[in-house]
């Protein structure tokens, strides 16, 4: 672990009220002492009792550059595990990079990217999972993303695999116990209770594995592709959705040429919504560049919301239905009926009645002009989404890179069931139980490498 003491501006980058500098090193306090005064002159810094406010001023010379108010947290009881520094300055720009000037020039060096969080790690203060959960915390924006991070950095995943990895610690310590004794043909270990054993955790990995699919749709936002024909109001909807201009609408038809996305929160669940070319039979070799996007779109979303345009009926319907309905299985599909202010009731009657009756899907009758009846939309998408209820304890998978250990880890624990029905030898058991705890293993950081390490951290914000 380096040696040397970092600093940054923990706050996000701009003018605000205040600012938050962070300092954190073996030599935080010191370095620190050296450009602050504080107003009670009994008490410097070195002084100061950990956890507590000190009020007083930053100081170039003899020129007072701020008056700030200092917080002191001594080794090893800190965010970082070292001694640390927080000066909370007015939020002006020009003081924030002035205060780090004064202590670069006092022997400080700028923090990296993720540089705090990456000396907590090291430090022991949390492994690595939890350390990944801090930039999901930072980055959450919906009730659900932000109940799932905050699981993960009090440690329920952690605690989870842990669990799991000792279990696995004792069954290859007895399997290499029997091996210890080959000669003598001993056996230490019941093959049914190992067997038993091995299902157990395949159940536990296997739960873990499948939360992802739902977790990462939390975090990431539940994928939304807004589908169907030219000017049938799809961007119109995606405007409406997200409550600004996002995509351009046009009475033109084939306006939209390429995918537009962003996300929204409705109800503290975030969706990702996809505005795509409208799907017609086009001759122009760029609208069918995007129509060929649309499709991609339909194949990686979760929900689609079909938009129909009521007063256009023709035989492109037929078209759009037979590229649309097929790619819907295992979907939650919406058919949204727009421009409803343009029919009648008996029209709309109609329609509920002779519009493919065969195909199980919501049906929303709106205006996505005059905002009629969008919330019913809201609460279809509510319905759709269908997450679960994530309580404190629950253990859920968000992060593609557990995503992938998990899986691996899936896979040697069935060798390890197959070798075990089979009487496979047991140092091939052995084997296959050090690899799922080296897969464990690199997901709390307990197995790791600088360039894992760098991966993860790059991605953090500077001054956490």
């Amino acid at each position: 672990m380096t040696n040397s003491t970092i600093c940054a501006v923990s706050t996000p980058a701009g003018q605000g009220g205040i600012a938050v500098i962070r300092v954190s090193g073996s030599g935080a306090i010191a370095i620190c002492s050296k450009i602050f005064v504080p107003t009670k002159e009994i008490k410097t810094l070195e002084k100061q009792e950990p956890y507590t406010l000190n009020l007083g001023k930053i100081v170039s010379g003899a020129e007072m550059l701020d008056e700030v108010i200092v917080a002191v947290f001594r080794a090893p009881h800190s965010f970082t595990g070292e001694d640390t520094v927080e000066i909370s300055c007015h939020g002006s720009v020009y003081i924030q990079q002035e205060i780090l000037k004064l202590l670069l020039a006092n022997g400080c060096t700028l923090a990296a990217s993720g540089e705090f969080t990456q000396r907590a790690f090291l430090n022991g203060k949390m492994d690595l999972s939890q350390a990944e959960a801090v930039a999901d915390v930072i980055a959450s924006s919906s009730a659900a993303s932000l109940r799932l991070a905050m699981n993960q950095m009090r440690g329920g995943f952690s605690k989870e695999l842990q669990q799991l990895r000792l279990q696995l610690l004792n069954f290859v310590s007895l399997i290499e116990l029997e091996l210890d004794f080959g000669e003598e043909q001993v056996e230490f270990a019941d093959r049914t209770q190992l067997i038993q054993l091995a299902e157990d955790i395949k159940i536990v990995m296997g739960k873990l594995v499948h939360s992802f699919s739902w977790g990462n749709a939390i975090k990431n936002g539940i994928p939304v592709a807004i589908v169907g024909e030219t000017n049938s109001g799809k961007s119109t909807l995606l405007n409406l959705l997200l409550h600004e201009e996002k995509a351009i609408v046009s009475d033109i038809h084939g306006t939209t040429r390429d995918t537009i996305e962003d996300v929204f929160n409705i109800g503290g669940v975030s969706f990702r919504f996809i505005d795509t070319a409208g799907i017609r039979v086009t001759d122009d070799e760029i609208e069918t560049l995007g129509i060929e996007r649309t499709f991609q779109k339909i194949d990686q979303a979760s929900i689609i919301i079909w938009m129909i345009d009521t007063t256009h009926f023709n035989k492109e319907i037929e078209y759009v239905a037979d590229k649309i309905v097929p790619k819907t299985k295992n979907k939650k599909l919406i058919i949204v009926f727009n421009k409803i202010d343009k029919i009648s009731p008996e029209e709309q009657a109609i329609l509920e009645e002779e519009f493919l009756p065969h195909v199980s899907a919501e049906r929303i009758y709106l205006s996505a002009k005059y905002k009629k009846n969008t919330e019913k939309l809201e609460n279809a998408l509510l319905k759709a989404a269908n997450l679960p209820e994530i309580g404190e304890n629950d253990v859920v998978v968000t992060n593609l890179r557990h995503y992938d250990a998990l899986t691996k880890t899936l896979h040697s624990i069935n060798r390890v069931i197959k070798g075990l029905h089979s009487q496979v030898s047991g140092d091939f058991i052995a084997q296959d139980i050090r690899e799922c705890m080296h897969y464990l293993g690199e997901i709390t950081g307990e197995i790791s490498t600088d360039e894992v390490l760098g991966n993860i951290f790059r991605n953090f914000c500077i001054g956490k």
